[in-house]
């Protein structure tokens, strides 16, 4: 016998971040465009909660319910009914979980069995793509177009008699893309006609520039089979405290309990207090600071068209990113350290996501005079080593 991981885990990526994290460590002065996380904290209401309560201690120190706390819950269905158009009746449960990577995590565990497929985006979110394989299920990889917009036909035709579910993300992660209205209900539509799951991830929905967010759980025909995944990490400046939540078909709740029950047993109190303050704080906190974000995405994709046909770059419509495609010579990896090491900045390499020959340029964890420095040398180094 030979002590050895599992198989299933070797073949997982491993995350780029933490990566390219510690080739910036190397490198003291670097501007990082790398990580996906906003650059202001959470509203001061949080923290005074959560200093409140841990004064106090009752209503944190012991478990709680599986699924979250009646506030919270009771505030995350008004929530959902004013800003995203989703009633949550008997036939759906909303769950809170450790942000919404756990919810993914949670869902593929729901659905699937090892060897099932699942159906994914490229360019994709990575997360997504190592907690399938974690899950002992199979990524299907399918092409976007050219915008990184979904291709309906290229979906339908990637369905197998193993496919469980199909998962989108917008606004997206890692394009900047948000997905039409009339693409997700197709795809939607399209998961209902095959007796699929539609796994759709909102993360971002408030950062939405020249395309408005639309949820497909909104639908009452997809109330059966979409499982919808939402966080607090970014609009409110929370992504230390690991809340998110995620509306489920009441079908599946026995199947989600057994999961959250032996993952985390209930989400921790404490957070979930915070979590409840926040959103009490709503859009009128969080509207003016991604009003901030879209500015700086501006000055990006400027920045970025000066570079001319070294560069292909569609305009990113919401979250916080911009996924730029290149030609070179150069290797990835090698291009990802030089830029770090000769000109002081450091971006995402694109294969992390499935889009090798591109980077991932994150602008929301900066601010805006940050970003502008940030993409000057990102500029200089791509002029000079493209």
């Amino acid at each position: 016998m030979t002590l050895r991981p599992s198989h299933r885990i070797t073949q997982v990526q491993s995350p780029m971040i933490a990566v390219v994290g510690e080739m910036v460590r190397r490198h003291p002065g670097t501007i990082s465009l790398g990580q996906g996380v906003v650059h202001y904290g959470s509203p001061q209401a949080v923290r005074d909660a959560a200093a409140k309560a841990l004064a106090d201690g009752s209503a944190i120190d012991r478990y709680g319910l599986a699924f979250g706390n009646d506030a919270l819950l009771d505030a995350i269905r008004a929530k959902l009914v004013s800003e995203n158009g989703i009633v949550v009746g008997g036939d759906r449960r909303v769950v809170v979980t450790a942000g919404s990577n756990m919810g993914f995590q949670s869902a593929v565990l729901a659905v699937g069995d090892a060897g099932d497929e699942i159906i994914i985006l490229s360019p994709y979110y990575f997360n997504h793509e190592m907690a399938i394989r974690i899950a002992g299920c199979e990524p299907v990889i399918v092409a976007t177009d050219a915008e990184y917009q979904p291709d309906l036909a290229a979906i339908a035709a990637a369905i197998s008699s193993r496919t469980r579910a199909i998962v989108t993300i917008s606004p997206n992660n890692p394009t900047g893309a948000v997905y039409s209205r009339e693409s997700l209900s197709a795809t939607n539509q399209l998961c209902n006609e095959r007796g699929i799951y539609h796994i759709h991830d909102e993360a971002y929905e408030c950062f939405a520039y020249s395309r408005k967010h639309w949820s497909p759980g909104s639908s009452d025909a997809s109330k059966p089979h979409t499982i919808s995944l939402f966080t607090f990490s970014k609009a409110f400046g929370m992504a230390g405290w690991r809340v998110g939540y995620m509306l489920i078909p009441a079908s599946l709740e026995a199947s989600i309990k057994k999961i959250q029950d032996t993952n985390l047993i209930c989400p921790p109190m404490l957070n979930q207090i915070a979590a409840t303050v926040a959103l009490s704080a709503g859009s009128g906190w969080y509207a003016p600071r991604i009003a901030e974000i879209a500015r700086v995405r501006d000055l990006v994709i400027e920045q970025l068209r000066s570079l001319g046909d070294r560069i292909d770059c569609p305009t990113p419509q919401g979250a916080f990113y911009a996924l730029a495609r290149y030609r070179s010579k150069i290797a990835e990896m090698s291009l990802i350290e030089r830029l770090i090491a000769e000109f002081g900045v450091a971006v995402m390499p694109g294969s992390t996501f499935g889009a090798p020959g591109s980077l991932r340029i994150a602008y929301g964890a900066l601010d805006g005079k940050s970003v502008a420095e940030g993409m000057g040398r990102l500029v200089r180094g791509l002029n000079a080593l493209l």
